[in-house]
């Protein structure tokens, strides 16, 4: 089943259990790589309650100085590791977008961790969608519209879903109101691992023409 409301689209069980195990062992040798760490709230330093790490050419941080993309993890130093093939698969298949995703945020939620509401607002284009794909324990989650004050909806997504935001739900409020502790077994050690796929900077002049040369000839 396929819900599409306005540019969000949801996908239940997008990923079967082979599939989410899989991914799972592919992002345990991401973290391996790039440890998951504590982003703060800008200006304030609060800790989130989430922890984070990232895979692509690009990651997205969090500190005191605000919101931002980096190539480098903030405690290591290093470069974020490639994204894995089945993500980018996902992103192919899902995402209607010609071009590949610059990062893949991922977010450790505990048995009491949450993420208000907010906007994926710190990419340079919004015609690219986000697709965001779930593991382990259950959620609550909330989008609502363009403007923060805008009604909201809530709905459970399972380990396993998929859901893009895109079109008129690009820039829609979201956020994880909280855990359903224990609804899963994928996760040894309990919890919610989130992955969001984004495209961060505009696609160049060469890029474009690149693109619309191999639709030619696709088309041809």
């Amino acid at each position: 089943m396929t819900i599409d409301c306005a540019g969000l689209r949801l996908y239940p069980g997008y990923l079967d259990h082979d599939a989410q195990a899989a991914l799972l062992a592919a992002l345990r040798e991401v973290f391996m790589a790039a440890p998951l760490f504590a982003p703060r709230m800008p200006k304030s330093g609060r800790p989130f309650t989430v922890r984070m790490s990232n895979c692509g050419p690009l990651g997205w941080l969090s500190d005191e100085a605000g919101y931002r993309y980096a190539p480098t993890h903030p405690a290591t130093g290093r470069p974020w590791p490639p994204i894995p093939d089945a993500l980018l698969a996902t992103w192919h298949e899902l995402g209607g977008y010609p071009f590949p995703p610059e990062a893949c945020l991922i977010n450790y939620y505990g048995p009491t961790a949450k993420m208000g509401l907010h906007q994926d607002r710190d990419e340079q284009d919004f015609t690219a969608p986000v697709v965001s794909l779930s593991l382990g324990d259950s959620c609550l989650f909330r989008v609502g519209g363009s403007k923060r004050g805008d009604p909201t909806r809530s709905f459970r997504l399972h380990s396993g879903d998929a859901l893009v935001l895109g079109g008129a739900a690009r820039l829609a409020f979201h956020g994880v109101d909280r855990i359903q502790s224990g609804s899963s077994r994928l996760l040894a050690e309990g919890g919610r691992i989130n992955l969001t796929l984004r495209r961060v900077t505009r696609p160049n002049a060469a890029q474009s023409r690149a693109h619309s040369g191999a639709a030619e000839v696709v088309h041809d």
